[in-house]
């Protein structure tokens, strides 16, 4: 690979979704359902989506399904563009064959996780993974967004494996999606590679990260409120925008304290009155109803107190 920033994909900024992925009645992924709620969600104010990532339960989906979800959502009228598709997988070579297809289709980008299976990994096995994807992806149009995500993947992805990857491969690793929500570890990122596209998961970060060279967000909740998180990436640094943020994440917290997949659905379904929406791939499980109905209330307080369209969030 060259050692000269390429051409391809702008490295993406703003507000992007990391999108819920509705299920049919077998648990397959419903395309229909996804390519409308993507559809509604950019009309809402979403700059991009990101399927299959956590939200998305991408790991309790093949390679294939993923791809035929993806390419759903293009037939559908999705702009591959503004679509970055969440690879992570055990098998590198799956994660491969989607890093394929994204240049294929010209995706903006694909979110991987670090090889998260074995643990206690250092740098170097972190970098020896992205850099088989990259190598044997074979194409300098790839824009490679790492997504540290620790509590959940077991694998922190150090400050060493990212300084040799920008170095090996810049502009085709883009960029990383930091879910850590450990402010130190964020801030620290900003500080040494002010030239890769950093973007939080933690919505509580956005403003604080983006006046430090963050370049916006991927996000969970943007799926339930993308008017108030557009909102508060708009005004970062104001205090109308510190407020929305601040309300934003105690609502956040609230879903934070059941198993968060199945209470955005929850919420998905009473919006809806689609309890197809509830549907999740095991491991995880439908929440209970007295759960459901306290996330649900706890949005419905939120959005009340804060009415927004996309209109006046603009």
């Amino acid at each position: 690979m060259t050692k000269t920033t390429p051409p391809g994909p702008a490295p993406i900024s703003g507000l992007w979704t990391a999108v819920m992925t509705p299920l049919d009645e077998k648990l397959g992924c419903d395309h229909a359902r996804l390519a409308a709620h993507c559809k509604d969600l950019m009309a809402r104010g979403v700059d991009g989506v990101a399927p299959f990532g956590t939200t998305g339960e991408g790991t309790s989906f093949t390679a294939q399904e993923r791809i035929q979800g993806t390419d759903a959502l293009i037939a559908a009228g999705v702009p591959a563009s503004k679509i970055v598709l969440g690879n992570g997988s055990a098998a590198l070579g799956d994660a491969i064959a989607m890093a394929k297809h994204s240049v294929k289709v010209g995706l903006a980008g694909v979110l991987t996780l670090p090889p998260f299976f074995f643990k206690n990994l250092d740098d170097e096995g972190v970098y020896a993974s992205f850099a088989e994807i990259v190598e044997q992806t074979g194409d300098e149009r790839l824009r490679l967004y790492l997504y540290n995500i620790p509590q959940i993947s077991g694998v922190q992805i150090g400050f060493g494996a990212i300084e040799r990857l920008l170095a090996r491969y810049p502009g085709v690793v883009a960029g990383i999606k930091d879910s850590s929500a450990d402010w130190p570890y964020t801030a620290e990122l900003l500080k040494r590679f002010p030239e890769m596209c950093i973007l939080v998961g933690a919505e509580a970060h956005v403003p604080k990260a983006t006046t430090l060279g963050g370049r916006g967000t991927i996000c969970g909740m943007a799926n339930l409120v993308p008017e108030a998180m557009r909102f508060a990436i708009d005004r970062a640094g104001t205090p109308e925008g510190d407020s929305m943020i601040q309300a934003i994440a105690t609502v956040t917290d609230k879903v934070l304290s059941v198993p968060f997949v199945p209470a955005l659905k929850a919420v998905k379904a009473s919006d809806t009155g689609d309890q197809g929406w509830n549907r999740v791939r095991a491991p995880l499980r439908v929440l209970p109803q007295g759960k459901a109905a306290e996330i649900v209330s706890a949005v419905a307080g939120f959005r009340a107190a804060r009415p927004l369209t996309a209109k006046t969030a603009a």
